[in-house]
């Protein structure tokens, strides 16, 4: 995917993912503060007004920056500042890159997971955002192509959100509620999800 595909791709998944927003802030009135639903709604309008405004000669670091940017500004939230900083670990990987591959998509995917681990002081079965994308890049590492790609990636999401359901939530907020977050799906997870299902809808 050259980087022209990747901010339109970028920009259609970003009109999709909003229509989660209530479930997010469903999920997060329950684990957090409620407030995931607007930082998805918010980032999501913010990203794709600045991806319209880059040059065509932005590469895919360039794109990666730029959402990490936009998307930490429309938000003030922890969440907002852990995924900006997940998207600009990705950025780096990329610094040389002019078309992005499956092997590309899964090295930037691994960054963004190191980062969230590092800067969320977290690690599997925590109940985070960070149980996804650990799940995810494992399962990019063995896609053959694009196409098997996306449905590994959602199918990845989708059991990192069931298979920490019923665990105990050990990071942010959440873990305030102790025994309580047991059979709550974590919204983070569950917003990472919605985004591999918004990719492969604006990739049919």
């Amino acid at each position: 995917m050259n980087a022209t595909d990747l901010n339109a791709h970028i920009r259609r998944s970003l009109a999709v993912l909003p229509e989660s927003a209530d479930e997010l802030r469903d999920l997060d009135q329950k684990l957090g503060d409620g407030d995931l639903g607007i930082t998805v709604s918010a980032g999501s309008s913010a990203v794709i007004a600045a991806l319209e405004q880059l040059p065509v000669d932005a590469t895919p670091a360039d794109i990666a920056r730029a959402t990490a940017k936009a998307f930490a500004n429309a938000n003030p939230s922890t969440m907002a500042a852990l995924v900006a900083g997940a998207l600009l670990a990705g950025s780096r990987v990329w610094a040389d890159k002019t078309d992005i591959t499956v092997a590309d998509a899964q090295a930037f995917v691994a960054a963004a997971a190191g980062s969230i681990a590092q800067r969320g002081k977290t690690q599997l079965g925590d109940k985070t955002i960070y149980d996804g994308l650990a799940a995810v890049a494992d399962a990019l590492a063995d896609a053959p192509d694009t196409d098997a790609a996306i449905e590994a990636s959602v199918s990845a999401a989708a059991d990192a959100v069931e298979r920490t359901k019923d665990l105990q939530s050990r990071r942010g907020r959440a873990s305030w509620l102790q025994e309580r977050s047991i059979g709550i799906a974590d919204p983070g997870a569950t917003a990472l999800l919605r985004f591999a299902e918004s990719w492969r809808t604006a990739a049919s």
